[in-house]
């Protein structure tokens, strides 16, 4: 049976409450048995264990101990940051969509389990994670399967399959135009350029320009990748500064990723 390492991030079902701790199964390991004791719950004295944490409840904990001959793991809550907890759960849900793809794949084409093992594994040899190959299919064709000997059938149901099932996420980078003009026509002309900065947004890209307080106008950029962002980023800046050009002046503050 699989163990989990220390220091690893742990979905988890709560199972059993008692005075020093709390019962639980790993969900990633085949309900495992985990122990969760009552100092790793929360920093300070935890008087009431049932106010953090109940019977059935989900949860994500970080491993700090395994005894791989008892086969017991030990685990924390207070050792675990929100932003882990995000990281973790996104990650179970990319791992739960992708095996749901590589089925749904499977028995378009009737593929054998064993088959089925082998394709995976070169895709995750070579990608890190299923999910990571499949958002790569979507993104970037099926060319970024070559070398790994798949059949074009397998293939071919890949990238219809994720093609439907895949939304690409999407990036996002920002700073603070300062755009003023003392000519007596200037509040057109700062709406006049900013205009033409939006207009610059393609079907993959987004350019979003509000008003903070004069002179400062929030400019955001979303599009597939940062490449593309920061591209599309840079020539809106220029489409300002072009277009404000002896009628005025303007400052960007690119907001740090």
């Amino acid at each position: 049976m699989d163990i989990p390492e220390e220091g690893e991030l742990v979905l988890v079902t709560v199972n059993q409450i008692t005075t020093y701790g709390v019962y639980l199964s790993l969900d990633e390991y085949h309900g495992m048995r985990g122990f969760l004791h009552r100092s790793q719950i929360a920093t300070g004295r935890v008087r009431h264990i049932e106010r953090f944490i109940r019977v059935g409840q989900k949860e994500v904990l970080k491993v700090i101990r395994v005894n791989r001959a008892r086969k017991e793991v030990d685990l924390s809550l207070k050792q675990v940051t929100g932003q882990d907890k995000k990281d973790k759960l996104i990650d179970v849900k990319q791992r739960e969509k992708a095996k749901n793809i590589i089925e749904m794949v499977r028995g378009k084409i009737n593929l054998s389990s064993e088959d089925n093992y082998k394709f995976q594994s070169a895709l995750e040899d070579k990608f890190g994670t299923l999910y990571q190959a499949l958002e790569d299919v979507t993104r970037e064709g099926v060319g970024v399967l070559s070398g790994l000997g798949l059949p074009q059938v397998y293939i071919d149901s890949l990238e219809e399959v994720t093609k439907e099932k895949i939304t690409l996420p999407k990036v996002e980078i920002s700073g603070i135009l300062e755009v003023s003009s003392p000519l007596s026509n200037g509040i057109d002309v700062v709406k006049e350029v900013l205009f033409a900065a939006e207009k610059l947004a393609t079907n993959n890209t987004k350019i979003l320009i509000s008003y903070v307080s004069a002179p400062k106008y929030r400019l955001v950029v979303e599009a597939d990748d940062y490449k593309e962002a920061e591209k599309v980023l840079k020539k809106a800046v220029e489409v300002v500064q072009s277009g404000i050009k002896k009628k005025g002046t303007m400052n960007f503050i690119r907001k740090p990723r």
